[in-house]
């Protein structure tokens, strides 16, 4: 287990999953270079954090891993982001990046539990990287460091959404769940409609926890409003009011709710460059 942010060893024997810690993993964003600036500084003033300019090699801080190498350039924000601003072969659709204690070993575990290899393993300038399709197409990369990193754990752990149709849901979360050592915390048949931009009609959400963090599957016929399907990431903050205030005033864009479902009050926002997020608090007893 990790506390205070301790230096880990990539080496040491695996956790149940394969998992390092959430705080080393992260929601890849794309957006063109032109729009980085506005995002980065945006996406700070709504959650809070701090970020350099990137700039050439590579370095670690405790709030931000900045990474340029074959022409890609990429930074490690608060609450878990990675942002790049091109797009190399192969990449972009990936959702997320789950650093692992043994990058063969988990590659060759998540085959075993039903995924497929689409990027095989390969070197970067840090380390090892792969990149993997689960049943119903969620895709996300797998990371190893030869360097082990130390990131203090994060104030709050973000939520990875993955929308997915009732023929695939069930076959993801086995596979996934398998791979992960992930436990099931809720399985609600009779979730608000309100969640996916569809108010007074019922859905499935099923909640997740494994090591890597937690996860929210959203089991849906498509038919989605916009910008309900489109986010990646759900952020979760003690006043949603003042993030949203703090997001608009950074030029984010509210463009659903806010709204309160279930056990929280939520809502979307987008970023310059184009990122949607969801943005959530506990809803109050």
């Amino acid at each position: 287990m990790l506390a205070g942010g301790a230096a880990v060893s990539c080496l040491a024997a695996e956790p149940a999953g394969w998992a390092v810690g959430p705080q080393y993993d992260s929601t890849h964003v794309y957006v063109a270079p032109d729009q980085v600036a506005g995002f980065v500084q945006s996406f700070i003033a709504t959650f809070g954090g701090d970020a350099s300019q990137a700039g050439g090699g590579h370095r670690h801080a405790d709030a931000e891993h900045d990474h340029i190498a074959g022409g890609v350039r990429a930074r490690r924000l608060p609450v878990g982001v990675w942002l790049q601003d091109a797009d190399p072969l192969w990449f972009g659709e990936e959702r997320t990046g789950y650093l692992v204690t043994d990058l063969d070993a988990a590659v060759a575990a998540a085959r075993r539990a039903g995924a497929q290899v689409v990027v095989a393993p390969f070197p970067d300038a840090i380390g090892r990287d792969a990149v993997i399709r689960w049943p119903g197409g969620v895709q996300m990369q797998l990371y190893w460091h030869t360097k082990p990193p130390s990131y203090a754990p994060l104030a709050t752990t973000p939520e990875n959404r993955v929308y997915l149709s009732p023929d695939s849901a069930d076959a993801f979360v086995r596979a996934f769940s398998a791979f992960a050592g992930a436990r099931v915390t809720a399985d609600d048949a009779d979730a608000p409609g309100e969640e996916i931009g569809r108010p007074g009609e019922r859905y499935r959400r099923i909640r997740l926890t494994s090591g890597f963090g937690r996860m929210t599957v959203l089991v849906t016929d498509g038919h989605l409003p916009w910008p309900y399907g489109r986010e990646i990431s759900g952020y979760e903050t003690a006043d949603l009011a003042g993030a949203l205030a703090r997001a608009k005033a950074a030029g984010a864009l509210v463009v659903a709710g806010p709204y309160s479902a279930g056990d929280r009050d939520a809502a979307m926002l987008q970023f310059p460059g184009g990122y949607i997020a969801e943005v959530h608090a506990a809803r109050r007893p």
